[in-house]
């Protein structure tokens, strides 16, 4: 088992990780800026660490970040354990053109592409796209979170957004790689969680269904996905079994799918725990953080395939310090933090009531997690969530996810990414 672990997370993610330490006995180091002084995890580790000012770039970007390859490379060589996947795992999945050509090499189904990046060669940039067909999306090979992309409907359109979006790639990634991809109109978002060892065992969870988004950012998340069919849910879960057995994955990991016309095709893969990872965890009995302590401990996986069971339905909304109508941003102390609570109700946060919101980082500030035998039933619980729970002093985005659980869209299910767009009027 592993003696101590540096929290190299802020957040409601570094508490979660430093509950499942205590649980195993592990010791702990938070690791801070100094605007994160009075971060609960850092308040409740063994140890505590300032690592610079409140600029991200400064502080915790100043070494890298926790899926940066290079980073988990110099760990691996000094000594230490790394707790995530192999340096040269992280590469490869990190760029999405190559992690494209792993997956097509392991018969997991890829959106229609370049195949590889793009030249600068105008005429085959339009030759290429012609034969894909209009419209097409332009991506960052080492983008993330929304960010890179530019949707193009015709020649007139394409060379431009090429170079804006290889400017933009190189601005953000240092990497002004691009390629292009098959633009679906209405795809659903379907993710599949997974678990590896050091010993070649892989299972997956399921399925998650993320389609709830704006601006290409999670809202809402979902376990299991709405209309995906046990037989689905196999044949898909074998395919993402064996591509992570392909490359030599090992522990937590997430592959994300564009699910269209009943076909999946694959669009990255995530290697570290998600955001929405609770829903998982809570129809499948599996506490992913802990299981990615254990892997990293060096010991083998607890569970076989058969061994997953997926158990009634949970639905995360994500509560983010913002205007529920604007989207801006609202930092600043919490006068009063009111968790809500009930049968099959999770909250994951860091705030209480005192907590300063720092204007520096990302705006999440909760999580709350509905259970229910059904999905009917998780909604319901959901709905009495949120009208339950109590932030003053800042603005959330609460107000939004109280309006998407009385649409009769999302109460069907199914609904496609862009439908909060268009339901916003913001498409």
């Amino acid at each position: 088992m592993l003696d101590k672990i540096i929290i190299a997370n802020r957040g409601e993610i570094a508490l979660r990780i430093l509950r499942a330490c205590r649980e195993l006995g592990i010791k702990t180091v938070a690791v801070h800026s100094t605007a994160d002084y009075n971060l609960k995890h850092v308040l409740l580790a063994d140890e505590s660490v300032c690592i610079g000012p409140p600029q991200s770039q400064k502080s915790y970007l100043n070494m890298p970040a926790i899926e940066n390859a290079d980073f988990a490379e110099r760990v691996e060589k000094s000594g230490f354990t790394f707790i995530g996947p192999k340096a040269d795992v992280i590469r490869m999945m990190g760029d999405k053109v190559s992690a494209i050509n792993v997956m097509k090499k392991a018969g997991v189904p890829c959106v229609p592409g370049s195949g590889g990046p793009l030249g600068d060669v105008p005429e085959e940039n339009f030759r290429i796209a012609r034969d894909i067909g209009y419209p097409v999306i332009i991506k960052a090979s080492g983008g993330g979170g929304g960010r890179g992309m530019r949707v193009v409907h015709t020649d007139a359109s394409l060379l431009n957004a090429i170079a804006v979006t290889k400017a933009e790639a190189l601005a953000a990634f240092n990497n002004d790689q691009v390629y292009m991809e098959k633009f679906l109109e209405r795809p659903r978002h379907i993710e599949f969680q997974v678990l590896a060892d050091n010993y070649g065992n892989v299972i997956h969870l399921g399925e998650r269904d993320c389609s709830m988004q704006r601006r290409h950012q999670k809202v809402v998340e979902e376990a299991p996905a709405p209309g995906i069919t046990a037989a689905q849910r196999e044949k898909m879960g074998e395919r993402v079994v064996e591509a992570c057995k392909a490359v030599g994955y090992r522990s937590a990991g997430t592959l994300e799918f564009l699910y269209q016309d009943n076909e999946f095709y694959f669009i990255e893969m995530n290697t570290r725990i998600q955001v929405e990872h609770p829903v998982t965890e809570i129809i499948t009995g599996i506490d992913l953080v802990k299981a990615q302590l254990l892997i990293a401990s060096g010991e083998k996986l607890q569970y076989t395939q058969k061994d997953i069971k997926l158990s009634g339905h949970a639905i995360e909304c994500r509560i983010n310090a913002e205007d529920a109508k604007t989207f801006m941003p609202s930092p600043g102390p919490v006068k009063l933090w009111h968790a809500p609570g009930g049968p099959g109700i999770r909250v994951d946060s860091h705030i209480y009531s005192g907590y300063n919101v720092p204007p520096h980082y990302d705006s999440l500030v909760a999580k709350v997690i509905a259970y229910g035998d059904t999905r009917e039933t998780a909604i319901a619980r959901m709905r009495n969530a949120l009208a339950e729970m109590v932030v003053e002093g800042i603005k959330t985005n609460t107000a939004l996810h109280q309006e998407i659980f009385t649409h009769q869209a999302f109460r069907t299910g199914g609904q496609d990414i862009h439908y909060l767009e268009r339901r916003l009027g913001l498409k």
